[in-house]
């Protein structure tokens, strides 16, 4: 079999090398399509057998069709080229695609020339088109579903539709793909051992703080997404809750064109981004609490951050389970303390009356 190469896009471009050489080889036919690549020329193998195909396979490698089912398709998080074969085969496969986006969707499937219908599926319609969906799976229906970007399910559409499937016996088939924490986590320089996955934090300012309580007493690293508008508000509030020297990484617009990693504290980070917002997507990365000097607090100590946090609205049991996340003395003590303190709040406001 001949082989020819035309116009070789990186990084097949090499020094020296001419275009114009033919191969002889006696693998299989293969090529690269301009789908792959389409700011380049396009390296193409060809046959002097069999015309050329698209490298992105148009049937199962393994030869039978797709069975029935939800299947959650990673799709990619910028980059259109960090998509898997098998996303694509399924996709091309399916009966119809859940989109949360479908405008945003279009682009994708158009690059890779892919003609399945598309159905919204979003948070604002999710429990509306459950019975819908769920009634063309039981029918037998392949139903692949996508979010704008990443892994669905994970702070996007897809959770309850995936538990509905589940309950019901219908298969729940993940393709596996790109995951902005995922990425952002292997590139950040943080401990990758252990890690939280926190996402997008409560919008009632209460209910955040209480989040933010809780990861800043854990030794794993912390994972947020963070809006645009409102990162310079979450750095204030974990720099006052985890201190200015923890060390963070703000991971920005990852696999596109202007990706940044800003790494440094806390309190660096409030200082940097005081004077402008930065664009884009944002994953954040907290380090976890190190405990290399731990020291037992006095029953003191212990009395006054109870009595601060019950002070601030917080409920007895809370204030329990905050107190005791930071210190490795026993519940049971920190809850006695605690009922302590609110006996003495008691009697002061019955002597006052």
């Amino acid at each position: 079999m001949a082989v020819s190469v035309s116009t070789i896009p990186w990084p097949w471009r090499r020094p020296n090398f001419n275009p114009s050489l033919t191969f002889l080889t006696p693998f299989k036919l293969l090529s690269i399509s301009s789908h792959l690549y389409p700011k380049h020329g396009v390296l193409s193998f060809c046959s002097n057998s069999q015309s050329s195909t698209d490298f992105i396979p148009q049937d199962s490698p393994k030869g039978g069709p797709l069975k029935p089912g939800l299947y959650l398709v990673g799709t990619p998080i910028g980059n259109l080229e960090d998509i898997t074969l098998r996303a694509l085969r399924v996709l091309r496969s399916a009966d119809v695609i859940l989109s949360e986006d479908t405008r945003h969707s279009w682009k994708l499937l158009q690059h890779y020339n892919i003609k399945t219908p598309l159905l919204s599926y979003h948070k604002f319609n999710e429990s509306q088109r459950e019975q819908t969906v769920l009634k063309r799976l039981q029918q037998g229906d392949v139903v692949a579903l996508i979010s704008d970007a990443g892994t669905p399910g994970i702070s996007d559409p897809g959770m309850e539709l995936a538990k509905l499937c589940v309950d019901k016996n219908i298969p729940v088939i993940p393709i596996p793909g790109p995951s902005a924490l995922v990425a952002a986590l292997s590139a950040s320089g943080l401990a990758t051992d252990e890690f939280t996955f926190v996402g997008f934090l409560p919008k009632h300012a209460g209910s955040r703080r209480e989040r933010l309580l809780v990861s800043a007493n854990e030794a794993a690293t912390q994972i947020f997404f963070v809006p645009p508008h409102k990162l310079l508000q979450f750095l204030e509030e974990t720099s006052s809750l985890f201190s200015d020297s923890r060390r963070c990484v703000i991971a920005r617009e990852m696999t596109k064109m202007h990706e940044e990693f800003w790494r440094g504290t806390l309190g660096e980070a409030r200082e940097a981004f005081s004077l402008h917002q930065p664009k884009g997507e944002i994953t954040l990365l907290i380090e976890g609490k190190t405990n290399c000097m731990v020291e037992t607090p006095s029953e003191s100590q212990l009395e006054n951050e109870l009595r601060d946090l019950m002070s601030k609205g917080h409920s007895l049991s809370m204030a329990v389970k905050l107190v005791a996340g930071g210190t490795s003395i026993r519940r049971k003590t920190i809850y006695s303390l605690a009922l302590r303190i609110s006996g003495k709040q008691l009697e002061a406001e019955d002597s006052s009356n």
